[in-house]
């Protein structure tokens, strides 16, 4: 517990921005872009340096606060409910993906892990930039298969990544 507190309590924005510069950012929203070319889902990447003190007390874990960041960046509303957040909480090494409901019986809790497990292997290795590519193209094939782009698809949600 002690670690975690430590962990959050070290892990400031000066090191969220040296391993997400601008040009890491601009990355990631061109390959968001890019990804919502593909099919007709909704794709969202958020970023958070560490947790407050509070959240700490409270014992909110990162899965906690990515479906709080879903519902804030308003991920789930879509016409299809097919909105996906990828969120990573820098401090502790988590990415957490939380997908709307239009993906229930479709895409399996597994499947989602791997794409986390593949993140979390690149960013252990100090590729940010490429750990957040290759997990948005591992997001953009799941929905793909699911909700393939159609003629009159729309861009519901911004593509620009977010710090929170």
């Amino acid at each position: 517990m002690a670690n975690r507190y430590l962990c959050n309590l070290f892990t400031t924005r000066w090191s969220l921005t040296r391993h997400f510069g601008t040009k890491v950012l601009r990355a990631i929203e061109l390959a968001v872009r890019d990804s919502e070319q593909q099919h007709s889902g909704e794709l969202r990447f958020a970023i958070e340096a560490s947790l407050d003190f509070p959240a700490l007390l409270r014992g909110t874990t990162a899965r906690d606060r990515a479906i709080e960041a879903f519902s804030q960046l308003r991920t789930w509303d879509t016409e299809a409910n097919n909105g996906v957040l990828i969120y990573l909480l820098l401090s502790e090494h988590d990415i957490e993906i939380v997908a709307d409901r239009g993906y229930t019986g479709k895409v399996t809790h597994a499947e989602w892990q791997d794409v986390c497990r593949h993140m979390k292997d690149q960013y252990s290795a100090g590729h940010f930039e490429a750990g957040s590519l290759e997990g948005i193209e591992l997001v953009t094939q799941l929905i793909r298969r699911h909700f393939p782009r159609s003629s009159d698809d729309v861009n519901e949600l911004p593509d620009k990544p977010v710090i929170l």
